[in-house]
């Protein structure tokens, strides 16, 4: 088979998040944060912002999309019950970082949106947090909701492995659905699947083989039930509010993807099986070499790939 892992590696260094864009992230984070702290201060004294970056920045599997935007999650949490109702906390946060960029803050559901155009987003969703309780997320005219992302980030470290093969493959899939779009599944919901599917199988050095083998255990378990549960309060499935149309057109992409996978694995020239993986991770996956590969070591380490730990394991 073609060995792609050295294309895959290229492939995460085109959809990382460049250092000088970490940077002024990282610069506009303080900010925003600062804007908080200074209007809560000056406005509400009673409530003490504090501030926990979580997602998939603190999982390090942000990825750009190929419009070159990437995100930002930064919790703004007060440890305290607030007296009055989750929007209009939620307003006071989007009163604060008003006019810190050109784009009006965007109030969304469960978050404040701040729109640097062309280059990246920092949300805010807002949680209060009192001794014996969850946390408890604003959601817009709706209340406060359990929610816990710092566990969400703790149960994904304690499944990471030393290489970061896992994170790499959690990018790979949010690339796949980027570059699809059509309300593919969350980047949450990939890191989920990914993440349950990596105890199912066997590891593997090879990029190439590791995501084939990941895509075919999702499909396993996609095909026994269509569900995809936070591993945290509030333990809600994520796909529960699928029309049967997303859930069929995400199932298609799914086994579409996962058959060109193992044809790609099969094929004994890189060229060619660079541009099948092309066909569901886009133009930024490069383009192989025009070079053969040996068949009969192709069929050993497929065989030795595609099996997969029992499901009791």
């Amino acid at each position: 088979m073609a060995d792609c892992h050295n294309l895959f590696e290229q492939y995460n260094n085109s959809i990382s998040i460049n250092s000088s864009k970490k940077q002024r992230m990282k610069d506009s984070k303080e900010a925003l944060r600062k804007r908080i702290v200074d209007f809560f201060r000056a406005n509400h004294p009673d409530y003490d912002p504090k501030f926990y970056i979580q997602g998939s920045h603190k999982m390090k599997t942000g990825i750009r999309t190929k419009d070159d935007i990437c995100d930002l999650d930064d919790g703004v949490y007060f440890f305290k019950e607030p007296d009055v109702e989750p929007t209009t906390v939620q307003g006071w946060v989007w009163d604060a970082v008003n006019g810190h960029t050109n784009e009006i803050p965007q109030h969304r559901k469960k978050c404040i949106r701040n729109i640097f155009a062309g280059d990246y987003e920092i949300d805010l969703p807002v949680y209060y947090k009192i001794d014996g309780q969850d946390y408890k997320l604003a959601v817009k005219d709706s209340g406060w909701e359990a929610s816990d992302p710092k566990a969400v980030v703790t149960w994904f470290k304690s499944h990471k492995d030393e290489n970061g093969l896992l994170v790499r493959t959690v990018k790979y899939q949010k690339g796949w659905g980027d570059n699809l779009r059509n309300k593919m599944p969350s980047g949450l919901a990939m890191t989920i699947l990914a993440t349950n599917a990596k105890q199912k199988i066997v590891h593997n050095d090879r990029d190439d083989i590791y995501l084939r083998d990941i895509l075919n255990e999702i499909k396993k378990s996609l095909d026994l039930a269509f569900v995809c549960f936070v591993p945290a309060v509030p333990f809600d499935n994520l796909f529960a509010d699928y029309d049967p149309d997303r859930k069929q057109r995400f199932l298609d992409s799914l086994n579409a993807f996962l058959d060109d996978a193992n044809q790609a694995l099969r094929e004994p020239n890189q060229l060619k099986a660079s541009r099948l993986w092309r066909k569901h991770l886009g133009d930024r996956f490069p383009l192989g070499e025009d070079k053969e590969e040996d068949k009969s070591r192709a069929n050993i380490l497929i065989a030795g790939s595609a099996s997969s730990k029992p499901w009791c394991s």
